[in-house]
């Protein structure tokens, strides 16, 4: 009988134990009070070094006549005074919003296009994905240069190409002409950069569940419908990067402006970004063109924050 009741006993007391183990409260995880702050220390630095120092530079920089050798003064806001009051700035602003609200939709109609082409694991499309996004990689400078010895009045494929198919005589001066210019370099820029917007878009599409499409066509739902009301839904996020990115991408054009027309005939096709250049590395005046670049930045914060309230999700 005692050998029971000790047996008892021990078991008693393990159980108390394990209990005791089990209910005790988990030990605090504590770390060295300045070890978080070593860990950002790094980003932090960069961040201040090549972001934050730069702005406040520009920032001060706006606020003076600097000219790019010389003296300078402090001049407080009368640049950006001069802003409200120049007409070719705001000029340049309409162009750049047009140029914008023309590429921007093509480019997205025509990433989505590609990417339900080439979204699927099928033969032949790991290539097609290369030849579609191939411009992209090429890259608008080259792209640029490409175009213009493509659109010469005499020798360039793009005359020869349109007289073959009847439209023109095949002497057509691209990039005499604003018109024609701008819309020779939407077509560029619509071709070149749609591939970015199809790899973007076909990685969403890629998460959408197979299971759902299956549901859907067995339930008779087209192809159309199954697009309109579950992929296109479920890859909303991916949209409104993709957009974001563009409409950025467009208001701080320069590059294939500065190869194609140099802003010209006159300032016909002038971007914001090329007046900026203008003012800073021509005319010589920095603080000019700083105060520039401060507004520019500034309304494409506002225009970002825009669309991402705009395209953001219901709850």
């Amino acid at each position: 009988m005692s050998g029971v009741a000790g047996l008892g006993t021990d078991r008693a007391a393990a159980t108390g134990a394990l209990q005791a183990v089990r209910h005790r409260p988990p030990r605090s995880l504590t770390h060295p009070p300045h070890q978080g702050v070593l860990l950002v220390a790094p980003a932090l630095a960069f961040v201040v070094v090549f972001v934050l120092a730069p702005l406040a530079f520009a920032v001060y920089m706006s606020m003076t006549d600097w000219p790019l050798i010389g003296s300078y003064e402090f001049t407080g806001l009368s640049n950006y005074l001069g802003v409200a009051q120049d007409p070719v700035f705001w000029r340049s602003v309409g162009y750049t919003v047009l140029y914008t609200a023309i590429v921007t939709l093509p480019i997205l109609v025509l990433g989505y296009v590609l990417a339900v082409v080439v979204r699927s694991n099928r033969r032949g499309s790991t290539l097609f994905r290369t030849i579609f996004f191939l411009p992209y990689v090429i890259g608008l400078t080259t792209l640029s240069f490409l175009l213009v010895l493509e659109a010469q009045p005499d020798s360039g494929a793009v005359n020869v190409v349109l007289r073959w198919l009847g439209i023109t005589d095949g002497s057509t001066a691209w990039l005499a002409d604003g018109r024609l210019a701008t819309g020779l370099i939407c077509v560029m820029i619509v071709w070149g950069v749609s591939g970015l917007t199809m790899v973007l878009l076909m990685g969403g599409m890629q998460g959408v569940p197979r299971e759902v499409h299956e549901s859907a066509e067995i339930d008779g739902a087209t192809w159309w419908q199954r697009e309109r009301s579950i992929t296109i839904p479920m890859i909303r996020r991916t949209i409104a990067m993709s957009l974001v990115i563009s409409v950025i991408g467009s208001l701080l054009a320069f590059t294939q402006f500065y190869v194609l027309t140099r802003g010209g005939p006159g300032t016909e096709t002038q971007t914001v970004v090329m007046y900026i250049y203008q003012r800073g590395f021509v005319q010589l005046q920095l603080g000019a063109a700083s105060a520039l670049s401060i507004v520019l930045v500034v309304v494409v914060g506002l225009v970002t924050a825009a669309q991402f309230r705009l395209l953001r999700e219901k709850d």
